[in-house]
């Protein structure tokens, strides 16, 4: 009996000391002996600059201390970044290789973390701190750093006016630097005889981007020096053909270049016919980086396609699934059929392309009745 007792009490410390091993608290499971890290920042103040957008130079880095525990473990470092309030919720992370204790970012990929959490432009509050794991649910956690952060805006814009509208501002079309790297990009397109332009960095003329002298105009491609000016300065020029150009602005180089595009239009007895001259309606290149044309038309009964510069060579009509089209003009047959007739907006997705490229065989549409 004795022997009986003497093992029941050595078992029953056994699991006494493993039960009081660790504790739970909420849903996580923290080590009992462990010390977490200590995290420090090289800044807590940090407004990016989106000029730097490209650089790879390092503007934060964090170092934390290793995490000690009262047994060997191997143990995963994860850098946690958290708005002011959200307590956590949905942390950005990035996970560090192992036994590595300091992280280093750049302007590029620091703002990609910071336009999740906070609104671009505005100095806004957030939190880091470093989660230890040593599996799913038993981790510990650093101290956390208060950050004052300055997100921007990745896509920027320029707006282009010109002869083929006036020279007015409020209906300029734009450019757009989708990465913030300051080469902006936007189709236009110039009728006969009004090849000339301004590109502006806002809505009015207080600056803008001109020439000092007027480049050689040809008839397709053109690429010229520029200059950025409050006064003074000359139109910019596109080639004298007139039709569909995509302009490239390089700020950092202060070089543009107008080139040739392909272009596309809606074309049936649904819209203003099927003649092969005069019946297109010509779509909108939508510079905003969505790769899509666009075109708000009166529509009746009947049918229609999209077709690529004016021409029969490359048309689209419908395919068995709802919202895709295929290029059937090596057949030639197949049209897209309007129910109601009415007001509609047409956009197709295709990107911009050199002209005379062979475009995709299938793509996208949508029609929506306005």
């Amino acid at each position: 009996m004795k022997r009986f007792l003497n093992n029941f009490l050595a078992i029953s410390s056994i699991v006494l000391l493993m039960l009081t091993s660790c504790k739970k608290s909420d849903t996580l499971v923290v080590t009992n002996g462990g010390t977490p890290g200590a995290l420090t920042a090289s800044a807590t103040t940090l407004p990016l600059d989106k000029s730097k957008v490209s650089d790879p130079t390092t503007v934060v880095t964090f170092n934390f201390t290793a995490p000690t525990y009262t047994y060997k473990a191997a143990v995963t470092n994860t850098i946690q970044f958290d708005s002011v309030g959200d307590n956590w919720k949905k942390p950005q992370s990035v996970t560090m290789p192992l036994n590595v204790l300091t992280q280093s970012f750049n302007t590029a990929d620091f703002n990609t973390i910071l336009l999740k959490l906070v609104p671009a432009g505005i100095a806004s509050k957030i939190n880091v701190r470093v989660q230890h794991s040593l599996s799913s649910t038993e981790n510990t956690y650093s101290n956390v750093v208060e950050m004052t952060v300055t997100a921007f805006n990745l896509t920027s814009w320029l707006y282009v006016v010109g002869q083929f509208n006036g020279y007015s501002t409020s209906t300029a079309d734009s450019l757009i630097s989708v990465t913030g790297n300051g080469i902006y990009k936007g189709v236009v397109n110039f009728p006969a005889g009004q090849n000339r332009f301004l590109v502006l960095p806002a809505r009015n003329f207080n600056n803008k981007y001109a020439t000092t002298a007027t480049p050689t105009v040809t008839a397709d491609s053109i690429s010229y020096a520029t200059e950025y000016v409050s006064s003074g300065g000359s139109d910019l020029y596109a080639p004298s053909a007139a039709g569909y150009y995509l302009i490239t602005l390089n700020i950092n180089t202060n070089v543009i270049s107008v080139a040739p595009v392909d272009y596309y239009s809606v074309i049936g007895s649904a819209a203003l016919g099927w003649n092969a001259t005069g019946d297109d309606t010509f779509m909108k290149f939508v510079n905003d980086g969505t790769n899509t044309w666009t075109a708000t038309l009166a529509m009746t009964v009947g049918e229609y396609k999209f077709r690529q510069d004016a021409a029969w060579s490359k048309a689209w009509g419908p395919s068995s699934t709802a919202g895709i089209i295929t290029d059937d003009s090596p057949i030639g047959d197949g049209n897209i059929a309007l129910a109601t007739a009415g007001n509609y907006t047409l956009t197709f997705y295709m990107p911009v392309t050199p002209y005379g490229t062979t475009p995709p065989v299938t793509t996208t549409y949508t029609i929506t009745k306005q």
